[in-house]
């Protein structure tokens, strides 16, 4: 099963999304937003354009941070998502706050505070900088923005992809 993760959208202050974004997301069969995308449109607009199921989770932005509008309820976000898939388990959190600062913030806290325990793969956001890296055993993913990447000015940024097959993932950035 291949994954598309989106994330930092922050719409409508961002703009909408690219083109780019929607046309990247062309063969996968789910998308993960790590959340501040500011309003659900964005999960309807990703769902209608890409034809897929679309989950999301909630970002400092989305509950009234930053002098924002606090986002609405959706069923399809979340303040923590998690999934399994091909035998993968997938936790999807906005700020994972890595790297790691001892004792107070490490990947064990981290898990057992949002996850209640261990998942494959960390999926979040917030920082805007792309990543993918393995901690401990546990694939890390960022996909970055696509619309504010590295908190610069509006341009095309990323997404990034999870492939998950027989409890196996590996996972990449592209740039828009």
């Amino acid at each position: 099963m291949l994954i598309g993760i989106i994330g930092d959208t922050h719409y409508p202050e961002a703009g909408p999304l690219w083109d780019e974004a929607y046309a990247a997301f062309r063969d996968v069969g789910l998308i993960l937003h790590t959340g501040d995308l500011h309003v659900p449109d964005v999960l309807d607009w990703l769902e209608q354009r890409c034809g897929v199921p679309v989950l999301g989770v909630r970002g400092n932005g989305d509950d009234g941070g930053g002098g924002r509008p606090t986002c609405p309820d959706d069923p399809r976000l979340k303040p923590v998502q998690v999934l399994a898939r091909e035998g993968v388990r997938i936790g999807v959190v906005h700020d994972a706050t890595l790297p790691e600062w001892p004792p107070h913030r490490t990947l064990d806290t981290i898990m057992q505070h949002h996850f209640d325990g261990a998942v494959d793969v960390l999926v979040h956001g917030d920082t805007h900088v792309e990543e993918v890296t393995e901690l401990r055993g546990v694939l890390l993913v960022n996909p970055g923005s696509p619309t504010f990447p590295r908190n610069l000015t509006r341009r095309k940024g990323t997404v990034a992809f999870l492939e998950v097959a027989a409890g196996r993932a590996r996972a990449w950035v592209e740039q828009l």
